[in-house]
């Protein structure tokens, strides 16, 4: 999966579960702030990208995932 189809069908994801516009996505946007994530909110994203990308996400790294190219980078390590 390359690095254009990792944030295209991330987007699209969170769009559909937060319901907001993808066009509110800006690459260095803080997630907390664009998503409006409570921690609960943060425990969907979490078990959403997890389950979607068969990757784990340990607790110790969410500190490190601030902005929208910080979950993508994450995505695009811990891929196969």
């Amino acid at each position: 999966m390359t690095r254009e189809e990792i944030i295209n069908h991330v987007n699209s994801l969170l769009a559909e579960e937060f319901e907001i516009e993808e066009s509110e996505f800006a690459p260095d946007a803080v997630l907390k702030d664009t998503l409006q994530l409570d921690s609960i909110n943060l425990v969907d994203l979490v078990a959403l990208v997890q389950t979607e990308y068969k990757i784990t996400i340990p607790a110790a790294d969410l500190p490190s995932i601030k902005t929208f190219n910080n979950l993508y980078d994450y995505i695009e390590q811990h891929l196969g």
